[in-house]
């Protein structure tokens, strides 16, 4: 009667890290991943900066530090495992300004209460460890990395043993007191003795696709990278100090493991769901954002900031002045625009921006609603605990 055991839709980091807790938890357990398109990590997984980050931002005792800690050793463990190209860098985190000192004084609290090794510097050791770089105060957090996620992604896809379905996009979904039936946008059927929803970008869709009402939506942020040119500027990772107002850290400096220098990204609203481009536009997708109350109160809560980032959207000599407070040699000529990536970020109705992983369970179903930076990094953990709430419901 079942053609699997776990249904997983969504074939990012989040639903093949699902898949690959499954078979380790409980082998024999027959999971079946359906990915819309035509290979694995084709959105946030593959479309981010890398980073393997430390969990020194997050608030302690959430889920995002405590997987992101923990997920943190557990990737390199995992990329050591499989001969993934990584490394464990370090950063800083740069403070340029006095009014900034506060807040990188917190966040050294903050990264010792979550276990986090932290080093406070001056400005001449920020300059040993790049010379480059302009601050009056930094820290150095010795257990960051970087890593390629899609790669991570497309191991966990073969390590887990599951099938993949790759162009099979959700279009219906049936839940029933047996289990679920999900209909693919090419008419085929696929039954489940429970369903766990990762769909990332559309993850809001397809809980109400289940009958459920996730209480959010996501409101998609479009974030634009550039490339330096002059990839000697930079040695490793440098952030500035962020503001905890808001889910995004700032345009930060990244060198990824191809030795390449990534400059972002900013954050402005995107006009669709997969909305990479400033000119991608589906009317359907932007109209539900624009029908969500929590949109226009965001808008009215964080408009200015929301003016700055769009401005450095749209003029390059803004963005390159933003660059500036941490690289200050760095020209306009010196960046050249990369590919951008959108974050799904969970909007309630009030407005607030979800700041945690947000896990939600309904009859047969695991809803995976609220998985942004640092998701990638804590990929591994959160599939564990994705995939024990979905064993508990094949007991059921």
């Amino acid at each position: 009667m079942f053609d699997c055991d776990v249904l997983v839709v969504g074939g990012g980091i989040i639903g093949l890290s699902t898949a690959y807790a499954l078979s380790r938890a409980a082998p024999g357990t027959r999971v079946t991943v359906l990915e819309k398109e035509p290979g694995p990590a084709r959105h946030q997984t593959g479309r981010n900066s890398g980073v393997i980050h430390s969990g020194i931002y997050y608030r302690p005792g959430s889920l995002k530090a405590r997987y992101a800690v923990r997920g943190a050793a557990e990737m390199v463990k995992f990329c050591a495992e499989y001969g993934l190209p990584h490394e464990v860098t370090g950063k800083l985190i740069v403070a340029t300004d006095r009014a900034e000192l506060p807040r990188l004084h917190a966040l050294v609290q903050r990264g010792r209460e979550n276990g986090i090794p932290v080093r406070e510097l001056g400005p001449a050791q920020i300059s040993a460890y790049e010379p480059h770089i302009g601050g009056i105060a930094a820290i150095h957090v010795g257990t960051t990395g970087i890593c390629d996620y899609g790669a991570v992604a497309e191991r966990l896809a073969e390590a887990s043993g599951a099938e993949v379905r790759y162009g099979a996009r959700v279009t219906a979904v049936d839940r029933r007191p047996w289990g679920v039936a999900v209909r693919t946008a090419d008419g085929a059927v696929v039954r489940a003795r429970a369903l766990v929803n990762c769909a990332g970008l559309h993850c809001d869709a397809v809980a109400r696709l289940a009958g459920d009402e996730p209480g959010m939506r996501i409101v998609p942020f479009r974030g634009e990278y550039y490339e330096l040119a002059r990839p000697e500027l930079v040695r490793g990772l440098v952030y500035p100090v962020p503001d905890p107002a808001f889910p995004f850290l700032g345009v930060h400096l990244t060198r990824g493991v191809d030795g390449g220098v990534h400059v972002g990204p900013n954050a402005v609203p995107a006009l669709a769901r997969e909305g990479y481009g400033r000119l991608v536009v589906r009317p359907g997708e932007l109209a539900g954002t624009l029908a969500w109350p929590g949109t226009w109160a965001i808008a009215r809560r964080h408009w200015r900031y929301g003016a700055g980032e769009v401005r450095r959207s749209l003029s390059k000599a803004a963005f390159t002045e933003a660059v500036r407070r941490l690289l200050p040699e760095v020209r306009p000529e010196d960046l050249r625009a990369a590919p951008a990536g959108v974050r799904a970020q969970a909007v309630l109705r009030d407005g607030t921006l979800v700041d945690d992983f947000l896990i939600r369970e309904a009859p047969r179903t695991v809803h995976v609603l609220n998985a942004p930076s640092p998701a990638a990094t804590a990929s591994l953990p959160i599939g564990r605990e994705v995939a024990r709430r979905a064993l508990a419901h094949l007991d059921g």
